[in-house]
């Protein structure tokens, strides 16, 4: 198992990402200050954000039906947890986006590959 998102395994026989982009922030509100630079205070973490890009190409590696579970698990609205092929679990991360683009298409209109873009933010654990 390369990733796990909930149940959702990132393999060869689902889905394979080919790159993995984090964005991580902290808060450090500002107030101002007379005649000096503003002053800050930490108040703790602020957005989380994970992109999974890669191509799916059903002859090699994945399914079509695999790009479906995931909409369905975005269209469920729920939290699942990221966990690295190591044990590392990364936090609870809903599912807020998921683009994709159908390419070299066959004479069925299904495509022969499919690049997608998976967009992930954590959510405060339960």
């Amino acid at each position: 198992m390369f990733y796990a998102l909930g149940l959702f395994a990132f393999d060869m026989p689902t889905l394979l990402f080919a790159d993995l982009e984090r964005d991580r922030t902290w808060r450090h509100p500002e107030t101002e200050t007379f005649g000096g630079l503003p002053s800050t205070q930490y108040v703790g973490p602020g957005t989380d954000t994970i992109f999974l890009g890669g191509m799916l190409v059903p002859e090699i590696c994945g399914t079509y039906s695999s790009i479906e579970k995931l909409a369905a698990m975005a269209e469920a609205g729920d939290a699942y947890p990221l966990v690295r092929g190591d044990g590392k679990i990364l936090g609870n991360f809903i599912i807020r986006r998921l683009n994709e683009k159908h390419a070299n298409m066959l004479d069925n209109g299904k495509a022969r590959s499919v690049e997608f873009t998976l967009d992930l933010a954590r959510v405060p654990d339960a």
